[in-house]
């Protein structure tokens, strides 16, 4: 989790530490290496010159300095090692060697800076040898017998890489794994930061699913509701009109409006029973088997409505086949609310490229009119969305002779299966 600019403030007000302890940690470093330095140097001059009073005290000065160079390592790793290399053929600190090689091979990137550490850490191997040969080969104790050349190089060879090797290499691990671990925990913040990007995309597809969904329902409740409310209204409006002069046809007219609002009710109770079902159990969807049925009610309504099909029958996707139905519904409930008493002819055309329905109302005229029926006028918009959105066709306006035409086309890709003409 990335911090405040506060805390950031915070962190790095102590200098250049991140944490108090860490700025006490190199100063106690810094305090050994130079008490350290200063008193090896003393110790190793002492036994071959003459140091007097100045003299302990510039080498005391100068291992302070030294040593001191700890201090700076976190902010600049090159320094200590730089130091180092320059007091060492006259000053050889342990703590300092092993320190500033750890922070350097630690602190620096390996690949983008990898010929510095090798070429620091290699001048200061070289310098340990030479300063190590340096040391075996001054004359000391005559008593005590000198080992062979070779052994001299040997050893000076071993004590230097005793002295920078496990510091480089464990810079370097040390180095790695932290690196590692950053980078893990910025993945870490990456992925959590994509997860919470992919649980607000998952919500917005949530709403629109069920904004979609909610356009459907009410989609498929305008046309059920919308064409049988139609039937109704204008059996009653007969109804009305023939209850006194012709008793038995106005028995049938409530026989048949019963029988409209009774379909009405099952099939609004389908659609209910959809929205409170646990799985994705569909409805059974009306088909273009059943369009006869649907003329026989509008024509029992008193409309003069014909059916003509044409072509051989093929199926289609149960969405295709609700899709026409719903269109020539949605025409004959157009035909009832806007031209009661005109020609309705109802086309169901089968064709190779597809399936075309059609239904075409001539001029209203005659001695009924249209029935006082209201409308929203979205149920067009929805059937021409609902047939777009299947790759066909949509069309409604008026004809010349003042009658009104809707008509689909479905395309062939939509069939279940394909006429063996074709």
């Amino acid at each position: 989790m990335s911090k405040s600019p506060g805390e950031r403030a915070h962190v790095r007000s102590f200098w250049w530490w991140k944490r108090p302890r860490s700025a006490f940690l190199d100063i106690g470093l810094a305090v050994l290496a130079a008490l350290e330095c200063a008193f090896s140097t003393i110790s190793f001059l002492g036994a071959r010159v003459q140091l007097g009073t100045a003299g302990v005290a510039g080498i005391a000065l100068l291992g302070a300095v030294a040593g001191g160079s700890l201090v700076l390592r976190r902010r600049w790793p090159a320094v200590p090692v730089l130091v180092t290399l320059v007091a060492m053929p006259g000053m050889l600190g342990v703590l300092l060697l092993v320190v500033s090689l750890y922070t350097l091979a630690e602190t620096w990137e390996w690949p983008s800076r990898r010929w510095r550490v090798v070429s620091l850490s290699a001048l200061a191997f070289a310098e340990a040898v030479a300063v190590m040969m340096v040391s075996m080969l001054t004359p000391g104790d005559p008593t005590v017998e000198q080992p062979p050349l070779w052994g001299q190089v040997l050893i000076s060879v071993l004590v230097a890489v005793g002295l920078t090797v496990p510091p480089v290499v464990t810079g370097l691990y040390v180095g790695a794994r932290r690196r590692l671990i950053e980078s893990l925990k910025d993945r870490a913040h990456g992925l959590e930061a994509e997860l919470d990007l992919l649980a607000e995309q998952a919500q917005e597809r949530a709403r629109r699913a069920r904004l979609e969904e909610r356009t459907r329902i009410a989609r498929e409740m305008h046309d059920v509701v919308a064409h049988r409310v139609s039937l109704m209204v204008v059996h009653a409006g007969a109804l009305e009109r023939i209850a006194g002069k012709d008793p038995e046809r106005a028995a049938q007219s409530a026989k048949l409006m019963g029988e409209v609002g009774r379909q009405a009710l099952n099939e609004l109770r389908e659609i209910l029973g959809v929205l409170r079902m646990d799985d994705e159990r569909p409805a059974e969807p009306d088909s273009l088997t059943v369009l006869p049925r649907l003329v026989d009610q509008s024509r029992a309504a008193g409309m003069a409505v014909t059916l003509t099909v044409s072509g051989g029958r093929q199926e289609f996707t149960a969405e295709a086949e609700q899709t026409a139905y719903r269109v020539v519904q949605e025409g004959l409930t157009n035909a009832h609310k806007h031209a009661g008493g005109a020609q309705v002819s109802v086309l169901l055309a089968y064709a190779p490229n597809g399936v075309r329905v059609s239904v075409v109302n001539a001029c209203p005229g005659g001695e009924r009119g249209a029935a006082k029926l209201p409308s929203g006028g979205n149920g067009l918009v929805g059937m021409r969305e609902r047939v777009v959105a299947l790759g066909g066709t949509f069309s409604a306006g008026p004809e010349a002779d003042g009658g009104f035409r809707v008509e689909a086309v479905l395309p062939s890709r939509l069939a279940v299966r394909a006429d063996p003409l074709r």
